[in-house]
């Protein structure tokens, strides 16, 4: 059964995370409309703090970038792990955006 209550990916056209060179990530809200901009781009609902504690980084760290005459909200913080080291999982930073894609919009 279906969750009721929508996500970031229910608005979106896409989620979408990739690397920002070998030592920061970026992640790319593309937005369906203004209306589900405008929650995205809401900062008492999507902010550094509520990234800083998503992503275990640093709240001093990240980087919003709020696009509204694209509907679009990039966020930028630097990787826990540096791309390609010994401990990087995730090479390509492809798979960072799944928590922010799940984040529920309140009812």
């Amino acid at each position: 059964m279906p969750d009721p209550v929508p996500t970031l990916a229910d608005l979106a056209l896409e989620v979408r995370s990739k690397n920002a060179g070998p030592f920061w990530v970026t992640m790319e809200l593309f937005m369906r409309d203004a209306d589900g901009y405008r929650i995205a781009a809401d900062e008492s609902f999507l902010n550094e703090r509520v990234i800083a504690e998503l992503y275990k980084v640093d709240e001093s760290e990240i980087l919003f970038f709020r696009i509204p005459s694209l509907n679009v909200v990039k966020i930028s913080f630097p990787r826990p792990i540096s791309q390609g080291s010994l401990r990087d999982r995730d090479m390509h930073a492809g798979q960072h955006h799944v928590p922010l894609a799940r984040m529920r919009i309140a009812a």
